[in-house]
Formats: C-alpha cells, structure tokens, sequence
C-alpha cells in the first residue's frame, strides 16, 4: 500500500489545527476540490446548510443541495443533524437518511446531496491526525463526478456476489456519457485518494471498489 496521505499537507495541517482548537468543526470538499473547513463556535445554537446566500455551511455547487437544505442544532459541544423534510433530496448520516433528529459523533459523515461533510468533535473516538485524513474523511476527498465513477465500478456487486468484477472503462463511461480516457482520469486519482495506487496494475480495480464499499463511499442500495 501507498503511504500517501489522502489530504495534502497543507489540508492535513489545517486539519490538525482545527482539532487543536478543541471545538467541533466540519471538513468537506468544495466544487473545485479543495477543502474548506467550518467550525462550530461555542453559542453558535445551530448552523443552516444549504445552497442559498444565507446557509451557515454552503454548498452552492452542488445542484441537488436545496437553498435551505438542513440544519445542524449545537448545545455546548453536542451536535445534531435536523432534517425535518426541508430539502428536495434528504440528509444521509453514514448513508442513511435523516429523518428528523440524528445525533452526531466524531467521525460521521453526512450528505447533502453528492457533497460529504465530516463532522469532527476533537477528544471523542480516536485523535490520532493520520486517522482524520484516512478513512474517516475518505469520503470528503472524493468529488461528486469520481463518486459517480466509484458507483458504476461497483455496479456489479449490487448482489454482494463474491466474485463479481468490477465494471470496466467502457461500461463506465456508457453509463455515465463519459470518454474512456475520461474514466481513466478518475480512476488514476481514486487509486492514489483511496490508497490502492502501490498496488500492481491487475489489482488496482477490485481493490478500490473493496475500498470504496468498505469505507462506506459507496452503500450496496445505490448500485
């Protein structure tokens, strides 16, 4: 395996600055890739997530994101996830959807249409900064269109068949209206962003569609 961090170092500093701040905060990746990062300041009383000018934490990239998508309700250091039918297309916590009131614990990822955000509360779960730019935020270093690439790879374990394969270029690119080279150019950066890309060439594919249904990126009911 590559030990490639799946942040670069300047994400990963910031990461660990936030955390040493001691306050919960959210780490996701804009429409152009990089990282921003929200911090819940104390008394915030609660963050709106949305598309519109007006969100706390805005998405305005993403087209499914409604203007007021959900809201994020903190008392004191304690988050939670409010999702009372306000949006057109729901709130996932660690892919499932919200309906009502979800309270969130440290590395927990939620979406908002094909953006993940994943909520950080330094001093709960596992501290370790290396964790925090590994699988935990797998989720928010991959963008909307490789999360696309990601679920047609792993369309052929809808099943859970053990040995299925996973779907090639061709496929891939039929389904999503994409070139070959395209898909080529998606997977070259998924097989460094979930850290398959040490692997020899004939495993790279099923390892990163294991990777991807491990992690959670991709749930079995998308496929």
């Amino acid at each position: 395996m590559s030990d490639r961090p799946l942040a670069s170092a300047p994400e990963l500093k910031a990461q660990i600055e936030a955390e040493r701040g001691g306050r919960p905060f959210l780490v996701f990746r804009d429409g152009e890739g990089g990282q921003r990062i929200v911090a819940v300041e104390p008394g915030a009383g609660e963050l709106w997530v949305g598309r519109g000018d007006s969100a706390d934490v805005r998405l305005g990239w993403d087209g499914e994101v409604s203007a007021l998508h959900a809201q994020i309700e903190v008392v004191r250091d304690e988050c939670t996830l409010v999702d009372d039918g306000l949006s057109r297309n729901g709130s996932f916590v660690n892919e499932e959807r919200v309906h009502g009131r979800r309270h969130l614990r440290d590395g927990d990822t939620m979406r908002f249409g094909q953006t993940a955000v994943v909520y950080r509360r330094p001093g709960e779960g596992v501290p370790e900064s290396t964790v925090i730019a590994g699988e935990v935020s797998a989720a928010a270093t991959v963008s909307p269109a490789q999360r696309r690439v990601l679920v047609a790879l792993c369309r052929p374990y809808k099943d859970g068949a053990d040995f299925a394969t996973p779907a090639t270029n061709g496929e891939i690119g039929a389904e999503l209206h994409l070139s070959v080279d395209a898909v080529k150019t998606h997977l070259r950066a998924l097989f460094e962003k979930l850290d398959v890309g040490a692997l020899p060439q004939n495993q790279k594919r099923v390892a990163l569609a294991e990777r991807a249904l491990q992690t959670g990126i991709v749930q079995r009911r998308e496929l």
